[in-house]
């Protein structure tokens, strides 16, 4: 896999994160929520904002979403220079493949979180209020200054839903249940297909080479009965 490749695939992958992120963000209000497939109840896009990690977990506070975005930039930086690294070395393609797919995931949320509060205004679930970008007439500012836009979440596929635990369940005995919860974008899709399939495939990926070969050592020195090789 070459480096021309790692850009196409990271390309495609922004492109189909920042095109879906942005077609929500100026036509879905806050919470707003329809199924992808009529009569299919269990795909919706399902709009939602996160000012954290991928499926919603947060780093608390101004200073942790600002200290999390620059996180996220020196990863990307970090993540160039190792794939990089990793082509010329001629890594296993199937490695360097995923290790693409977490790269893009990790590009698709840092430019929301860096840009998208400058670029939007904010969205507002109660007078569902549909944010308008920069480039629309009647913008009248962004949310959020840099390196504080939320991430924007859309895909929900809520498979079991009005179930419940058992009684006997710990901690969450008789609670609702539903799988499957998180809401999630394609960036976040994109970093967790990479990482799990590095995390399954990790022995081919990095197979040793066999320690079955002996090689053996070539000699001109004539060998008689009065000649002792040791």
């Amino acid at each position: 896999m070459k480096l021309r490749h790692i850009f196409i695939v990271t390309f495609l992958i922004l492109l189909a994160d920042q095109a879906l992120k942005i077609y929500i963000k100026t036509h879905y209000y806050i919470g707003q929520e329809h199924p992808v497939i009529n009569g299919i109840s269990w795909f919706r896009l399902h709009f939602i904002e996160n000012e954290g990690m991928a499926y919603g977990w947060k780093l608390g506070g101004e200073w942790g979403k600002m200290a999390l975005t620059l996180f996220r930039l020196v990863a990307v930086i970090a993540g160039t220079w190792y794939l990089r690294q990793a082509t010329r070395k001629g890594y296993h393609v199937g490695f360097l493949f995923c290790a693409t797919l977490v790269y893009a995931g990790a590009i698709g949320n840092l430019i929301d979180s860096i840009v998208y509060g400058r670029i939007f205004e904010g969205s507002d679930p109660f007078s569902q209020h549909i944010s308008r970008s920069v480039f629309q007439e009647g913008f009248t500012g962004g949310y959020a200054g840099l390196l504080h836009g939320k991430v924007v979440d859309m895909l929900y596929f809520p498979i079991i839903t009005d179930a419940h635990y058992p009684d006997w369940f710990p901690l969450w005995g008789g609670e609702p249940f539903e799988f499957f919860r998180p809401v999630f974008n394609i960036a976040d899709a994109s970093i967790s297909t990479g990482v799990i399939s590095i995390l399954v495939f990790q022995n081919r990926f990095f197979k040793e080479p066999s320690s079955d070969f002996h090689p053996t050592v070539e000699t001109k020195t004539k060998v008689d009965d009065d000649v002792q090789v040791s």
